[in-house]
This record gives C-alpha cells, structure tokens and sequence, in this order.
C-alpha cells in the first residue's frame, strides 16, 4: 500500500460531494492490490460454518450458522481501508480450496453500472452460494460510503433450504484528513424461504463515542 500522507485527495473528491463514484476516475493511492472479484473470495474464507450448518437437523440452529456466515463474510473488512480495483468487463477469477472444500468463479457481468457476479458451490455437493454485487459508491466530504446492492443466495442441498441476504452498508471515514477507520451499520435480514424462518442482523451505527462500532445483534424467529 502506499503511503497517503502527502498526498492531497480533496483536489479530485470536491468535485464529487452527492455523485455517484463508480463513474469518477479515482486516484491509485486509494487501491488495495487486488481486484474486486478476488476480494469476494473472502466471503468464504469461514466455510466451516456452512459444513457445520449442514450438519445440524434443526431449522433454527442452521440459521445460527448461515447467520455467523453472513457476518464473517464483512469481517475481513473492518481494517481495510483500500479500494480493490474495477475488474474489466468479462473479467473472471477462479479459486478452487481443496483445504476448506469449495471452489469459486466471480465474473464482471456489467461494466457502468458495475456488477459483479459469482457461484460458489461445496466440493461435497452439499451447499452453493451465489449472487451479484453492485457496490454504489457516494461521497459525503469527510467519508465514501459504499451500499452493496444485490441479493445474495445460499442454498443448503442435503435439507433443501434457500436463504437469501443483502450485505450491510460499509463507510470510510476521514478521507480528506486523520487516520481512516471503517465502519458497517445497516439491518441485514436473512430469510430461509423454505421454512419461513427469519433471522434479523443490526449492524450498529459506532455513534458519537464509537462504543457501538463493529457491535452486531440480532435475533431468529421461526415462521409463528
């Protein structure tokens, strides 16, 4: 990563206070050496809880599970204040983990506005996890926040459970000046359409002191 101590952002971002971001060349300073559909393999960097998940006959704890899923899913963002590269249109990156039984492709389906699409599925035949991510970008003078349109999908084959989710909405704070930090906040609602049951996620806005920063918490009902 480069350093950004000397280099003066409001020069470019002024321009753009309101507007969407994905249509503004931003500067290189501001990417992580990766590319956005490489950063979406980190979805499944704890693929354990899908295997635990399937294990389990109870509607209500494989919800736990997907649940702890869905949030480990944006953990790896917490300290990464980076933004991957745009991938080209048509663009694909593939990853298969023999160590943690999935492999992976994520294609850049759409270029303005920019979608990204993937499919995972379980070496074992026994979950797949697909969807499309169209991450809007806006400026707010001292932050960029990003809103990840597109449902995410995750079906569990051996029960035939569907479950859907849309990721929170991430903020970096501080760009202009200070020391960037990031946080989530948002509602993430995951739904198992086969049983009716429901999960509801709050992810806490940190507030004025930041004692709720990172703080999720939530609860499952089942469809009664």
């Amino acid at each position: 990563m480069f350093s950004r101590n000397n280099f003066s952002v409001w020069s470019i971002l002024k321009k753009c206070i309101g507007l969407e971001l994905s249509k503004i060349t931003m500067p290189i300073v501001f990417n992580e050496p990766l590319s956005f559909l490489q950063r979406i393999t980190e979805y499944m960097e704890h693929t354990y809880l899908l295997n635990k998940a399937c294990s389990y006959t109870d509607p209500l704890l494989r919800m736990q599970s997907v649940a702890a899923f869905a949030v480990s899913a944006v953990a790896s963002q917490w300290e990464r204040t980076g933004k991957p590269f745009n991938p080209l249109l048509g663009e694909t990156y593939e990853l298969r983990r023999e160590d943690l039984g999935f492999r992976l492709i994520s294609e850049q389906v759409s270029h303005h506005p920019p979608v990204s699409a993937f499919h995972a599925e379980g070496l074992n035949k026994d979950f797949i996890f697909h969807g499309s991510i169209y991450p809007k970008l806006k400026f707010w003078g001292k932050s960029v926040e990003a809103e990840p349109r597109g449902t995410i999908t995750l079906e569990l084959l051996k029960h035939k459970d569907v479950y859907t989710w849309t990721n929170p909405t991430c903020c970096v704070h501080n760009v202009i000046i200070g020391k960037l930090w990031i946080e989530q906040y948002g509602v993430v609602e995951i739904i198992n359409h086969s049983t009716g049951d429901k999960c509801v996620l709050n992810f806490k806005p940190c507030g004025l002191f930041g004692k709720e920063l990172h703080r999720v918490e939530g609860y499952i009902q089942d469809k009664k």
